[in-house]
């Protein structure tokens, strides 16, 4: 891997409060298993893609640091404790400072990079100065998931236009979920080079999920 070539990085941002315990968190780390495995059965994906997650509850924080899909090891993810959405939206763009390479006068930066916010309730701490900043800065094209009947969705059209609504938290919606997260991966690293510069394209929702307006 050239360290002169172009990365697509791809934030991972995922709920992991005492809601998702049991079988949605099961269902959380069996979809990032199988994310993997298809993003690394792709050849563009896997020459362009870097990937990594964050988890918040009580808390956030950088459990997977930005890696090559070879090198990606799966994380640790336990359920538990409070949803601060607010401390992930911090983090995450505090981590695309420092992880993303920019342009220079003699060298090409990263891709614009893909965010996929998975959350199943509403923030339990100061989320909104976090979303204001991401939201006028745009430093990534973010796409919010809301998983389930308890989650908010006005709060997530305030970090990003892009957001889906999931009615259940199932282990057969989750899995959608990221296998069309995959997709969504797969997609953006063909059209790179082919449409540099262009707004990001997404495959249609799975069956079942709502494009909030």
């Amino acid at each position: 891997m050239s360290e002169f070539s172009r990365r697509l990085p791809v934030y991972l941002l995922l709920d992991v409060s005492g809601s998702m315990a049991g079988d949605p968190i099961e269902a959380v780390k069996h979809g990032v298993r199988a994310l993997i495995s298809e993003l690394r059965g792709d050849p563009q994906a896997l020459e362009t893609a870097y990937l990594s997650v964050i988890t918040f509850n009580s808390s956030a924080r950088q459990v997977s640091p930005l890696t090559e899909l070879m090198l990606f090891r799966e994380p640790q993810i336990t359920a538990g404790g409070a949803t601060a959405l607010g401390a992930a939206l911090r983090l995450l763009t505090d981590c695309i400072k420092t992880e993303v390479r920019k342009s220079t006068e003699t060298q090409k930066g990263d891709w614009k990079p893909l965010v996929f916010l998975l959350t199943d309730g509403a923030p339990t701490d100061d989320w909104r100065e976090a979303a204001a900043e991401l939201k006028a800065t745009k430093p990534a094209n973010i796409i919010a998931c809301a998983a389930g009947s308890c989650a908010d969705t006005t709060v997530l059209k305030e970090i990003t236009e892009s957001v889906l609504l999931m009615n259940n938290l199932s282990a057969g919606d989750l899995a959608q979920f990221f296998a069309w997260v995959s997709s969504s991966v797969k997609m953006s690293s063909k059209s790179l080079d082919s449409k540099p510069g262009a707004n990001i394209e997404l495959p249609p929702p799975p069956q079942g999920f709502v494009i909030v307006p």
